[in-house]
């Protein structure tokens, strides 16, 4: 069976979530492994035929430990079949869930040497009941200021779940 490299930079645990949703939709056609990116691990491409890298946004930034990853395993990410996402609180509005569309994307890639060939950007979640008080306060900043979700008491997930599954599919063709 085919075998599918999936990577994550996490923070709340919604990026795992899509990929293990990208997971479930591949089962019978790839064997996925789901890898922690933070971890900085040694991976052995050869023994995967795709990769697949979902980051999400922290603050406004990727976290710095994706870019190191990508710049240490830049040319076999260049030479395997790979696809990246983004997760972001902004894209739960319309015109910035697209890669065109969305400014953490356009970062991304003037930032980054590696360009896969496939990119999308999800929506994340919001677990205020979660998060420390210092979390908790900025992100009610962030969202009071850009007309989102501020009760501290909801736990709302904007993720867009027949998007997922579109970008599963055209990942699997890729």
């Amino acid at each position: 069976m085919k075998k599918a490299l999936l990577l994550h930079s996490s923070r709340e645990g919604q990026t795992v979530k899509i990929l293990r949703s990208i997971e479930s939709e591949l089962a019978g056609n790839y064997e996925c492994e789901l890898v922690d990116l933070h971890d900085m691990p040694e991976v052995n491409w050869a023994e995967y035929d795709k990769v697949l890298i979902g980051a999400s946004i922290r603050y406004g930034h990727l976290n710095k430990k994706l870019y190191r990853f990508i710049e240490n395993n830049l040319s076999a990410l260049n030479e395997k079949k790979a696809a990246f996402f983004c997760v972001n609180l902004t894209a739960r509005k319309p015109g910035k869930d697209t890669p065109e569309g969305s400014v953490y994307m356009k970062k991304f890639r003037k930032l980054s040497p590696w360009q896969p060939e496939l990119q999308d950007v999800f929506a994340g979640a919001l677990y205020y009941p979660r998060y420390k008080l210092f979390d908790r306060v900025m992100i009610q900043f962030i969202m009071k200021m850009t007309g989102g979700e501020t009760d501290p008491a909801k736990e709302v997930e904007y993720t867009n779940w027949d998007r997922v599954k579109d970008f599963s599919e055209r990942f699997r063709s890729l």
